[in-house]
């Protein structure tokens, strides 16, 4: 099996076509449901939807059956099904919804602003994970080019993924027949330390959160007449999250938001460690002077994964500077996001969060808690001796170098939600998000060579995956 002769394939599909369809995919704003209530009237998920089946259905790849399959008000699914040698099945997953558009992009960029700048792609979704569809069907048409045999493929592509996979339960249960039992599971929705060797998944954080209420008086007071008498809402927001951080060093004070890290995932940490060492905390931008909740990178690496934290992502009740007069505002509100270890469970931790938020509130103020769709975390299984020894050969043989393993802070919810229904699956996380690419945030984008890379490292993957699977058939 002579694997390294689709690289040449690979690399002239990505330059004569894959980076062009990126280029108008990043243009469309199909913002995810929960930042976008409109989705559907807008219209721009279909047509994110409509461009990346219509390049599917070109591919020629061999057997290819394609459905954009459609549940009555849920988010649309591209399903694609290509037969294979052997009755083994493997899932390839991606998304292709939107984080919202956040400012701070530089001037000349924007998140529906395709630019091309040397080897990266610039703007919204390209490497989260608009790529994700491209790349898994190039894999597998690289091998049929090359007459290299693969097992049954199912690709799913969902358009929910950024809103915490809400309706994906629903076309899997819909979909259950024709998905089969999987053996294999690729998805290329995970991150990478660096852009020198294929970095491996080994769990993934949960995600819950909302919006915090707190109330206090029906309508503005002039600050001078009620400070002192009536209560502060923003006051009274600190001391409830009070309950939950601690200001200073920032550790999640509830004890049932943590885990128990288990001890190979410490060692895989400090190899990472190891391996990446400043630019841990290196990639990300930093001003002058600031330094990293902690100066020890297996910290950093472990509080990354492994550890709950808490951000705050948006804000309602503050009026702009400008126009910010002396008046005791009549409430406030945050929007929270609170990142779970991969062994604690998002529904349970939720319905925690919400009590510990609106238990017994200071002054009597009105305080209420609206929770979100949230997503519990995901520890991978052990891979088996076939899946590590492929992955580092694909590793070495397409990047030069070793695979590594390590946790990711992110959400992939479906990881989760699968590992549960087929606890029998091995699963094989990866993804083009490395230093500075930015994902969720300004300046967003995707590095190009490790998405050929990648593409090739998969396929060999996916070409491997059979010819164990048929051995244990034999």
């Amino acid at each position: 099996m002579d694997i390294q002769s689709i690289q040449p394939f690979v690399q002239k599909k990505w330059d004569e076509s894959i980076v062009s369809e990126l280029v108008e995919y990043i243009k469309i704003p199909n913002k995810s449901p929960l930042y976008d209530r409109d989705w559907e009237a807008n219209g721009y998920m279909e047509a994110a939807v409509a461009q990346l089946a219509g390049w599917a259905e070109k591919q020629g790849v061999a057997g290819m059956q394609l459905e954009i399959v459609r549940l009555p008000g849920r988010t649309p699914l591209i399903f694609m099904e290509v037969p294979g040698a052997g009755e083994h099945t493997l899932i390839m997953y991606g998304h292709l919804d939107k984080q919202p558009e956040m400012a701070g992009w530089e001037p000349d960029l924007g998140p529906w602003k395709p630019v091309l700048r040397g080897d990266k792609l610039y703007g919204r979704g390209g490497a989260d994970d608009g790529y994700a569809l491209f790349a898994s069907l190039t894999a597998l048409a690289a091998l049929q080019r090359a007459g290299i045999a693969h097992g049954r493929c199912v690709i799913l592509i969902e358009a929910c993924e950024e809103s915490g996979s809400a309706d994906l339960p629903y076309y899997v249960t819909h979909l259950a027949e024709r998905i089969g039992t999987p053996d294999l599971v690729i998805c290329l929705d995970s991150g990478c330390g660096n852009y020198d060797q294929m970095w491996l998944t080994t769990s993934l954080r949960g995600n819950i959160g909302g919006t915090l209420h707190v109330d206090v008086v029906s309508e503005g007071i002039h600050s001078g007449d009620a400070s002192g008498i009536v209560p502060s809402s923003y006051r009274i927001l600190r001391q409830l999250l009070d309950r939950l951080e601690d200001a200073k060093s920032g550790q999640i004070l509830p004890r049932q938001f943590h885990c128990q890290i288990p001890e190979q995932r410490v060692e895989q940490a400090r190899l990472c460690a190891q391996t990446l060492g400043g630019d841990v905390a290196g990639k990300f931008p930093f001003l002058d002077g600031v330094r990293p909740v902690s100066d020890d990178t297996l910290e950093q690496v472990l509080n990354r994964t492994w550890r709950p934290t808490l951000c705050y992502t948006g804000s309602e009740g503050l009026p702009g500077l400008d126009n910010a007069g002396n008046v005791l505002r009549p409430g406030s509100a945050l929007r929270l996001s609170l990142r779970l270890p991969p062994l604690v469970d998002g529904e349970q931790a939720t319905r925690e969060l919400q009590q510990i938020l609106e238990a017994d509130p200071p002054y009597g103020a009105h305080v209420r808690f609206e929770p979100e769709a949230g997503a519990s975390g995901w520890n991978a299984p052990l891979l088996s001796p076939w899946l590590e020894a492929s992955a580092d050969a694909a590793s070495q043989m397409f990047f030069g170098r070793k695979a590594v393993y390590m946790g990711e802070g992110g959400s992939i919810p479906f990881m989760a939600m699968l590992g549960e229904k087929f606890p029998q699956s091995e699963f094989l996380i990866t993804g083009v998000l490395g230093p500075k690419s930015n994902a969720h945030g300004p300046n967003e984008f995707l590095h190009i060579p490790t998405g050929k890379r990648l593409t090739c490292c998969v396929a060999k993957v996916i070409a491997d995956h059979h010819r164990n699977k048929g051995n244990l058939d034999g």
